[in-house]
């Protein structure tokens, strides 16, 4: 199968603007799979999958990205992780009922993103966004102005084609260390407003870059791939268990009928793990130890 889902990066040259544009299929179905999310919950995912990857283009950095809603409403946790290979996961937790025409205050409550890069090298960093727009793209473009201090702008699109959800967004940042770019960026934020759903989700990266910039000198970059990728494993499974009190392991063996099933939320993977297994675990880790 050919992966669909792509990220490039353009500039203008006569423009002190940057941008990035990123489409997701595959990923997105990835990510519903498993799971009867209701239909404002999939919207949001997928505007989050898509804020995810241009983040995670934007920063330029190696190691991991967590872009994370929650909150006290019916909608508990929404999360995507990603890192700089555009590797991403999602799942989101919903505890009641949510209307399709549901906004994300609706949805989320009383709560606020949590924005967390953990690079190979180097500390660890977390922002905190408060939910002070009505739109997750208002919050996000918020967290830019206060945590980057460059004007951003974020448009995004879910919706459905050829019978598959898709989700395709844009992103527009001025260059760091320019100054008086408020008019090339208010003339460029324009242009981008006339995008349809139709046209982000169904042209290609340079029909779009045509019907939107015709006028302007833009450079298109190289194409990177995102792909949908989950990190568990069995050993992942068998690490967390023996993090257990071993009375604990056993007594949790005992209420599930001699069986332990681990399920991950990302992928939905199922990991089962009986008493033999257990004991191995147990023997190979007093080995270790010794």
């Amino acid at each position: 199968m050919v992966n669909m889902d792509t990220l490039n990066r353009f500039l203008f040259d006569n423009h002190p603007i940057r941008g990035e544009i990123t489409r997701l299929e595959q990923t997105y179905q990835a990510i519903l799979d498993n799971h009867t999310y209701p239909v404002a919950v999939q919207t949001l995912l997928g505007e989050l999958l898509v804020v995810t990857s241009l983040l995670t283009a934007t920063l330029k950095f190696e190691g991991d990205i967590a872009v994370q809603l929650q909150g006290d409403g019916a909608l508990s946790l929404a999360v995507v992780n990603g890192n700089d290979q555009q590797q991403l996961r999602g799942v989101a937790r919903v505890n009641g009922d949510i209307a399709d025409d549901a906004t994300l205050k609706d949805m989320v409550g009383n709560g606020y993103i949590v924005i967390t890069i953990t690079p190979k090298n180097g500390e660890r960093y977390q922002g905190i966004v408060g939910l002070e727009k009505e739109t997750l793209i208002g919050c996000i473009e918020n967290y830019f102005m206060q945590s980057e201090q460059l004007p951003t702008r974020l448009f995004v699109k879910t919706g459905v084609h050829n019978n598959k959800p898709m989700a395709a967004g844009i992103l527009l940042q001025v260059l760091p260390a320019n100054d008086n770019t408020d008019e090339s960026f208010e003339h460029l934020s324009a242009l981008t407003e006339t995008i349809t759903s139709e046209e982000l989700l169904q042209l290609s990266t340079d029909e779009i870059l045509y019907r939107l910039y015709n006028q302007e000198e833009v450079r298109l970059f190289e194409t990177h791939e995102i792909t949908f990728k989950c990190i568990c494993s069995r050993q992942r499974c068998e690490d967390s268990l023996m993090t257990l009190p071993e009375n604990e392991v056993d007594e949790i063996l005992k209420e599930d009928g001699g069986n332990i099933d681990i399920h991950c939320d990302y992928c939905g993977k199922h990991y089962s793990f009986d008493a033999i297994d257990i004991a191995e675990m147990r023997s190979k880790r007093k080995v270790n130890y010794h």
